[in-house]
Formats: C-alpha cells, sequence, structure tokens
C-alpha cells in the first residue's frame, strides 16, 4: 500500500468520525422500529413477546453459558439464578463504568439495569435531534447492548409538567423512538424493545428551573430475558 493510499483512508476515516449524525426522516422510523412494541414493558408483555423475540434470534441468559463450568451440580433454579445476578451485574458495571458523563446515571432496581440520560445530554438544545455528544453515548450503550443481549428493554420518554397535555406525551414518545431507531440502525433488535412515552409522570426532581431539566430524560430499562 503506497503512502499516498494510506493518507487518503486516514482522511476518510476523519471525517467519517466528524460526521453530526442526523435521525433518519420522520415517516421511515416504522421501517427501522418494526418488531418493536409500542406499549409497558410488564411481565405480561414480556412473555407475549417471547416468541418474536426468541424468533429474531434471542436468547435467555442461561443459554449465555455464564458460570456453567464452575457450577456443574447444584439445584437448577439456584444455578440460574446466580447466572442471572452474575449477568445483570456484569451488565450494571460496564454501563456505569462507561458512562461517567454529566447528565446521565445507571441504576440497579432488583435483578434490572436503568440508565437514565436527561435529555441535554443526548439530545440538541434547540433542535429536536440527538446531539453529537448524545450520538456517542448512544453508541457507546448499543455496543454494550449488543454484548449483553440476552435482555429486554423498556425505553420511556419523559417530559416536566408542560401545560398541553397531549404536546407533553407527544414530545415524550419522539425522545423515545428517537432513541429506538439509533439503536435499531446499530443492530440493536427491536424485538427487545418496548418504546413508550410518558410525558410528565413519574418526576424524579422538582418542578424548579434546574429540575424541569432533570425530568427532560430518557430511561432505558433493561431486564433479563429468562
Amino acid at each position: 500500500m503506497n503512502f499516498k493510499r494510506i493518507i487518503f483512508i486516514g482522511l476518510c476515516f476523519t471525517l467519517t468520525g466528524c460526521l453530526q449524525y442526523h435521525s433518519p426522516e420522520r415517516n421511515t422510523w416504522q421501517q427501522h422500529l418494526y418488531g418493536a412494541s409500542f406499549m409497558d414493558m410488564t411481565e405480561t408483555a414480556r412473555i407475549a413477546k417471547m416468541p418474536v423475540y426468541m424468533g429474531h434470534g434471542g436468547k435467555v441468559i442461561t443459554q449465555t453459558g455464564e458460570l456453567s463450568e464452575k457450577m456443574q451440580y447444584g439445584d437448577k433454579n439456584a444455578i440460574d439464578n446466580a447466572v442471572l445476578v452474575n449477568y445483570m451485574a456484569g451488565l450494571e458495571y460496564e454501563l456505569y463504568d462507561a458512562l461517567r458523563k454529566p447528565g446521565i446515571s445507571v441504576q440497579r432496581a432488583g435483578t434490572d439495569v436503568v440508565v437514565i440520560l436527561v435529555r441535554d445530554s443526548i439530545m440538541n438544545q434547540s433542535v429536536a435531534d440527538i446531539s453529537a455528544d448524545g450520538a456517542d453515548t448512544l453508541k457507546t450503550i448499543s455496543k454494550i447492548l449488543n454484548k449483553y443481549n440476552a435482555t429486554f428493554m423498556e425505553i420511556a420518554g419523559y417530559t416536566d409538567a408542560m401545560s398541553d397535555k397531549n404536546a407533553s406525551y407527544a414530545l415524550s414518545l419522539d425522545m423515545a423512538e428517537r432513541v429506538g431507531v439509533y439503536f435499531s440502525q446499530h443492530n440493536v433488535s427491536t424485538s427487545r424493545m418496548f418504546i413508550v412515552g410518558r410525558g410528565p409522570a413519574r418526576p424524579i426532581a422538582a418542578q424548579d428551573d434546574i429540575g424541569r431539566l432533570t425530568n427532560r430524560r430518557v430511561e432505558i430499562r433493561l431486564t433479563p430475558a429468562r
């Protein structure tokens, strides 16, 4: 390979890295999100979705092989529970270690792992689209989701207390769908996804100037597939 070709390839990689991500046209979102469920990720909904999930190559955590060589004997339920806890703990640690940024937190809720993304940490302030920093963050999350792929995920959008409730729910769903589309474009299976906009429900901060910014957020709840 000659010197000029090496320089050309290097410039291509540099330019590619500098390109700003933009969400695709809204009229294509249905195609990108085909297979996702637009409802709350309840246990009943997960059970109903399981055949679709498995049909698209999904697997349950006990099929991942975690701890299989160390735990050859003993009660199967106890072994399966240990595998599950170990798997989700690994997921939580990798997300926490990779997402040490303002406006982002990783929390544990029982066996589930929840990533909270304040809107301003992933989206432009003046335009309803994912920011450059947000694309970098979502790319990191996508890689971890693809590694820990024996999980379902609920992508839920939230807003602050807006005077127009219909606009609030529409905006919250828009945020959730944008994140879902990004994940789909980065090889995260839509058969794992539940997408919902909850508007001003479940505030996590006061409704003052700072709190309102915090309440505008996307939450990604990851639960084990079993």
